[in-house]
């Protein structure tokens, strides 16, 4: 138990037990690995210094989520979410079928997810742990104002009392429930399908899709996709819908010559399949398909990431 006298070894080891789960918190609210990172040291650094005022009306649990929840909520605030410079190919790509808004998301490594210790959801929750953690939910959230993200995830990811929400929330639970409404909404506009647990059939898709994929094979790429399936590149904003845009700009990428050799390196990310690619041996972004029965939906190329 937490109190006034806990030393800092003491309160280092409590808060420990939660330095995961924060994390994949702040991660959903701020679609960054990185960000959250900073987010969970500030929440813990933040605790510390704020002992005195712990008063043991709530858990530990439910304070540090509080913390850092506001800490996510000040972050978003701060940077005002400014999309970062567009990224210049070495080609001229086709016009995109739209310039996405959420460009600044990361992907979240799996090796990550197995950290956070396993917990069923309860009676309340409307998401699965897998669905609240792949690319279509994290970017809904993105598109969602600060405050209606942080109450959704607190009560439908991970089932917080309404009265608690509105605590970390200072607000009322009258209130958490109208923001809750505009947030559910607004999500299932935007959310996409979703992914799917490995498998010796998601193997053997992923498998032909590197193959053709590396081999420049076009033809086999479309292939394996819904025919309304999208491309996205972050930070990029440009992405192509259906098979069509997505074989245009495929097209036009495909031609560039890579002398030195283009390899996909099988990972997970975000609960979904995932490959890093490099050239030559060097990084050069991560791919993640959002996969949909023997098809895949969505092709995700994470540009910047090593």
């Amino acid at each position: 138990m937490v109190t006034r006298t806990t030393d800092e070894q003491t309160f280092r080891e409590l808060t420990d037990t939660y330095r995961h789960e924060l994390h994949l918190h702040c991660y959903r609210i701020l679609g960054s690995v990185t960000d959250a990172e900073d987010a969970v040291q500030e929440t813990l650094l933040a605790a510390w210094r704020g002992l005195d005022g712990f008063e043991g009306r709530s858990s530990l649990r439910t304070w540090l989520y509080r913390i850092a929840t506001n800490r996510c909520l000040n972050a978003l605030r701060a940077a005002g979410r400014r999309r970062p410079p567009d990224p210049v190919p070495p080609f001229d790509p086709p016009e995109p079928s739209r310039r996405g808004e959420v460009t600044w998301l990361q992907p979240y490594p799996d090796e990550l997810l197995e950290r956070v210790a396993d917990s069923e959801p309860g009676p309340e929750a409307r998401y699965t742990a897998r669905e609240a953690i792949e690319l279509a939910f994290v970017t809904g959230l993105q598109l969602l104002p600060p405050r209606q993200a942080a109450a959704l995830v607190l009560r439908d990811v991970l089932c917080f009392p309404a009265g608690e929400v509105a605590g970390m929330l200072d607000t009322t639970e009258t209130a958490v429930k109208g923001i809750l409404q505009r947030a559910r909404a607004s999500l299932d506009k935007h959310r996409n399908a979703a992914g799917h647990r490995p498998s010796p059939q998601e193997r053997e898709l992923t498998r032909r899709f590197a193959d053709a994929f590396t081999a420049g094979d076009l033809d086999g790429v479309l292939s394996l996709l819904t025919d309304d399936a999208w491309l996205a590149m972050p930070p990029a904003p440009h992405e192509y819908h259906g098979l069509e845009a997505i074989a245009g700009f495929l097209r036009v990428s495909m031609a560039v010559p890579v002398p030195e050799g283009f390899t996909m390196v099988p990972t997970r990310a975000n609960d979904q399949p995932a490959f890093h690619c490099r050239h030559g041996g060097k990084p050069a972004g991560l791919i993640v398909l959002t996969l949909d029965g023997d098809r895949v939906r969505a092709v995700t190329r994470f540009l910047d990431q090593k």
